[in-house]
């Protein structure tokens, strides 16, 4: 990893970028929209205003959906279907799945947010059982 840089992929590898500059938060979000975007219990997002992106192969590869009459805006990649990071606001803010990166991040998650819209089943887990590989 590059000093001050953040290197990040897809799942097929085709598409590739490196984040330049810090994120200024990290959420955690319930909502619908964000448990459809990722399957699960919530979305994983880093926010930076101040950082930018370079495509290091794959971009015309990089896919976006906007849902109609919101903000809520993703990127893809259209061969393995991997959340990629996403300008918004004409470039004014990056958002970046967490999942993409590649490297560690210097920042922990700031919040979990829209918990009023958090699934039903997502409460206590820390009850669950942990197992560091795949079940038996």
């Amino acid at each position: 990893m590059t000093e001050g840089k953040t290197p990040g992929s897809c799942l097929c590898g085709a598409v590739q970028f490196e984040i330049s500059g810090g994120f200024d938060a990290f959420f955690l979000c319930h909502c619908s929209r964000c448990r459809k975007n990722s399957g699960s219990a919530h979305g994983a997002n880093l926010f930076a205003t101040g950082a930018t992106i370079d495509w290091l192969s794959g971009k015309e590869m990089v896919a976006r959906f906007r849902l109609p009459e919101t903000r809520h805006e993703r990127s893809f990649c259209s061969r393995c279907g991997s959340a990629l990071p996403v300008e918004q606001m004409d470039g004014a803010l990056l958002v970046v799945p967490a999942g993409s990166l590649d490297g560690s991040v210097a920042i922990r998650p700031t919040a979990h947010i829209c918990c009023a819209s958090r699934a039903e089943w997502d409460v206590d887990l820390i009850d669950v059982p942990h197992i560091d590989g795949l079940p038996s």
